[in-house]
């Protein structure tokens, strides 16, 4: 089992990571399509600890789930970059639960969404390429 982390612990490249949180507010859904095709509802929510902020991402069954002041743990979610700014993800293989466990202040002031990062998009390269010839020859 990970150790849990603080808010503030969280970078882009955060991966399997456990948290407990407090909701804080939640913004109405809204329906987004994704390269797929399929439709889907998401939700942000701000949450935090004492150590700071973070927004994140609900989908679909896991919108209704989640309520304003509740406490909740979070297992095995992951950070991305979201227009470039850090989103918190349970994901697929992530899980989302009430606790009894109690966050009494929450660091507002430290709101690591409000970080901007520069969010490179790798170039797309072929793994072959034409010899000239009309053959495809593997890259090197």
């Amino acid at each position: 089992m990970s150790e849990v982390k603080k808010v503030e612990e969280l970078n882009p490249g955060s991966r399997s990571v456990d948290v407990l949180v407090k909701v804080l507010e939640i913004n109405p859904s809204r329906e987004v399509s994704t390269r797929d095709g399929s439709s889907h509802n998401v939700a942000d929510a701000l949450v935090g600890d004492e150590t700071g902020c973070i927004i994140l991402s609900l989908w679909d069954n896991d919108i209704p789930r989640v309520k304003a002041d509740q406490t909740i743990s979070i297992k095995n979610g992951y950070v991305s970059l979201f227009r470039g700014t850090m989103r918190l993800n349970i994901g697929k293989y992530g899980t989302l639960e009430e606790t009894t466990e109690t966050i009494a202040n929450v660091n507002r002031e430290n709101n690591i969404s409000n970080r901007s990062y520069d969010q490179q998009i790798p170039k797309f390269r072929p793994l072959y390429h034409d010899d000239d010839r009309g053959r495809f020859r593997r890259r090197r």
